[in-house]
């Protein structure tokens, strides 16, 4: 939620302190997207690999849980919200349709298409959990080849692509599933082998705190060796110091997970109940950080920008939360209402 209103910020024309302030910010949280993907990997391995759900009822419960909310408010953007579009403009039903599918429709739904591809390609995963979990050769080996191919992809993606020759034409690279394939079979395999994982994070999670260090110093860098005024699009997911960032911020929080879940921590059944809502959150936070920044949030920042970052920021968190949640319970009730008036009438 925060790396759209630190883009809204940079369109205030900002000091240059507060642009390497923002930039920062906008390093600090990109972690949140891969580890959205690994997770979901985790938590569907976990719940379905030894299970008997077939391919079917498992893209019925999708369909509701994921691509409803999906079209739903992906429709409200192209149609209340049009100048959050990315790129291009709709201006006929073929146009619209296009906007639809391919992630332009708000600045955030890219990751949404992206994320989407991972929930089709799920017999994929669960055929790679099966096979690695065989023995622990062939799971060290499956995470070597994906390590191989995912940095392959950021180099061919960093010479082709990012300031390459098809900067413009390629675009829609940066949300093809293969962009974060590391995330997704990582967190297949960190559920396979759960026991040596949740070993190794006891173990080494000082050496994570260093790499992350070491990689967030990195990405800083590479941002600022660009001029100013600072751009975002300089500051991609694909690059390998962001994919060490990443994966060392995935791996210590995962660790910190692990010390709450075998103390029983209290926060853990919270952190249970918010996640189940952070995907409908996610979707309608665009919606609500617009509402936020144009009654109060623009002038606020152009005074005081901590300060009108934070406001927008925090309402639009607990406005998305709620508004995630208040949907889901007023559908349960209306759904328990229709079921009511059949039995009524039956």
């Amino acid at each position: 939620m925060l790396q759209t209103i630190l883009s809204l910020c940079l369109q205030t024309n900002p000091t240059i302190k507060t642009q390497m302030r923002i930039g920062i910010t906008y390093n600090l949280v990109k972690f949140t997207a891969p580890a959205f993907i690994f997770g979901i990997l985790y938590t569907t391995t976990r719940t379905t690999i030894n299970s008997d759900i077939t391919y079917a009822h498992y893209l019925r419960k999708q369909w509701h849980a994921s691509f409803v909310p999906t079209i739903w408010w992906t429709s409200i953007y192209l149609l209340v919200m049009p100048w959050l579009q990315q790129v291009n403009h709709y201006h006929h039903l073929a146009e619209f349709c296009w906007q639809f599918i391919n992630g332009n429709a708000a600045p955030h739904l890219w990751y949404n298409t992206m994320m989407l591809q991972f929930i089709v390609l799920m017999p994929v995963f669960w055929e790679i959990g099966h096979f690695s979990v065989k023995s622990s050769r062939r799971g060290i080996t499956m995470a070597a080849l994906t390590t191989v191919i995912a940095v392959s992809w950021l180099l061919f993606y960093d010479q082709q692509v990012f300031h390459g020759p098809h900067m413009h034409d390629w675009y829609l690279l940066d949300r093809f599933f293969l962009s974060f394939i590391i995330f997704g079979v990582f967190g297949t395999l960190a559920w396979q082998f759960r026991c040596w994982f949740n070993y190794w994070l006891k173990r080494w999670w000082p050496l994570l705190i260093l790499a992350l260090l070491i990689s967030f110093y990195w990405t800083n860098q590479e941002l600022f060796s660009f001029q100013f005024p600072v751009k975002l699009t300089n500051a991609p997911y694909y690059k390998p110091s962001m994919l060490i960032y990443d994966l060392s911020a995935i791996l210590l929080i995962a660790a910190i997970a692990r010390y709450q879940i075998d103390r029983h921590h209290y926060m853990t059944n919270l952190v249970h109940l918010f996640a189940n809502f952070a995907y409908k959150a996610f979707l309608s936070n665009v919606f609500w950080d617009q509402l936020l920044w144009l009654s109060f949030g623009k002038s606020l920042t152009i005074q005081h920008p901590l300060l009108g970052i934070l406001a927008v920021y925090v309402g639009t968190w607990c406005l998305s939360f709620a508004s995630a949640f208040t949907i889901h319970w007023g559908w349960h009730r209306l759904q328990v209402a229709i079921i009511s008036i059949f039995k009524s009438v039956s």
